[in-house]
Parts: structure tokens; C-alpha cells; sequence
């Protein structure tokens, strides 16, 4: 077997956060949903079904959460962070794909949130 890209994904981690312009947001905080796509090659794990020849997503899920847990005004800055720390962390790692969603954000209008995605490589 050849596998020439394999792609680690979470999809849509639920976390509380207080990031935003406004004064209430940085106070009381809000609803975010963050989605991640890692992009290497673990065709090793393949074979060998071990969590040490690939990325552990609970790691991943790790840098969201502590990414998440410091507040900014923008979420863009939020996404930047997570993108950058996961390169850092993860040398096998050539690109990194972040969307960060601001559930019910405070703009008078009736959607599912806003967001922003980085592509961010090596």
C-alpha cells in the first residue's frame, strides 16, 4: 500500500472562551466551535497500529483547549496561535488547517456563528 497524504481531523470541539471587541464578551464569554485538519504522512502507523508513528489527537485537543483558554480580542488571533503551536510541536506535521467559530456572535444578526480559517504550512 502507498498512502501519499494522510490527514488528521477534529470537528467542531465545543468550548467556552472570552475572546471579542466588546467589553461583555471579554466578561461573561461565549460559545466557540473549533475544527482542526492536520496534513503529514503517518502511513507508518498503518502498519504498525502504534500511536508513537502518528499524531495523538488528544494532544491536539490539548492545544486547543489551552489556546482557547487565553482571551483576544480577535479570533483570528486565536486560530493563528492554535496553528502556530501545533508546527511547533509536531515536526512530522506539514500543514495545519484552524477554523475558529464564534457561535451567536454580538452583531444583531440571526446566523450560526462567524468564522475564520487559516491554511497555515510548514
Amino acid at each position: 500500500m502507498n498512502v501519499e497524504q494522510s490527514i488528521i481531523s477534529l470537528t467542531n470541539i465545543r468550548l467556552h472562551a472570552k475572546h471579542g471587541v466588546l467589553e461583555q464578551e471579554k466578561l461573561t464569554g461565549g460559545d466557540y466551535l473549533v475544527s482542526l485538519r492536520v496534513e503529514g504522512n503517518f502511513a507508518k502507523a498503518v502498519e504498525t497500529d502504534n500511536v508513537a508513528d502518528t499524531v495523538n489527537y488528544a494532544l491536539l485537543y490539548e492545544i486547543v483547549k489551552k489556546e482557547m483558554a487565553i482571551p483576544s480580542a480577535l479570533i483570528e488571533n486565536v486560530a493563528g496561535r492554535i496553528g502556530q503551536t501545533i508546527l511547533q510541536k509536531f515536526c512530522c506535521i506539514d500543514s495545519v488547517e484552524v477554523s475558529v467559530t464564534k457561535c451567536n456572535p454580538p452583531m444583531g444578526a440571526h446566523c450560526d456563528g462567524a468564522a475564520i480559517t487559516l491554511y497555515i504550512k510548514r
